[in-house]
């Protein structure tokens, strides 16, 4: 892949969400809480959200389509939870790497709360972070759908538009 260029975008709308690479983990937490596992964020006391980290070539997809599609597939409309799972591992954030991503998830953002929440009288709450540590989710939680095609879903994890 040389030659080839990459830039990481870092989205977390709660449970683990499945171009060129990603990963799930965990990000946003304390500075303190350093190699969070699963069932220490779930106790909520690590502060870390459940995300998915993607590498990502801007020639072939850019950054504003990735944080559209972000709004596609979950419900950016409720606070610390999707569906019946509820805590601060399942906030909507989206962590951004440059000042360029910041610029780029509020101009999005403002266009999906326009086009499709604004209608269905709804508003976006989706968090925005300077992205930081990131933490790799254990093996079990890697392509976890793939793993176990019968495994738990988040409902709110669907097309929406």
């Amino acid at each position: 892949m040389t030659g080839t260029k990459v830039e990481v975008a870092t989205f977390a709308g709660g449970c683990f969400w499945g171009i060129l690479n990603t990963t799930v983990g965990y990000t946003g937490g304390k500075e303190s809480a350093t190699n969070p596992d699963y069932k220490t964020v779930c106790t909520g006391s690590t502060d870390h959200a459940e995300g998915l980290r993607i590498e990502f070539n801007p020639d072939t997809v850019s950054y504003a389509e990735l944080v559209e599609f972000f709004y596609r597939i979950h419900d950016p409309t409720t606070v610390n939870s999707q569906g019946h799972n509820v805590g601060t591992q399942y906030r909507s954030v989206i962590f951004y790497h440059s000042p360029e991503q910041f610029e780029t998830a509020k101009r999005v953002t403002a266009e999906v709360q326009r086009q499709h929440f604004d209608p269905i009288g709804q508003k976006i709450v989706t968090e925005f972070a300077p992205a930081g540590p990131w933490w790799n989710a254990e093996e079990y939680h890697q392509e976890y759908l793939f793993k176990n095609p019968d495994g738990k879903k988040c409902p709110t994890h669907r097309l929406h538009w």
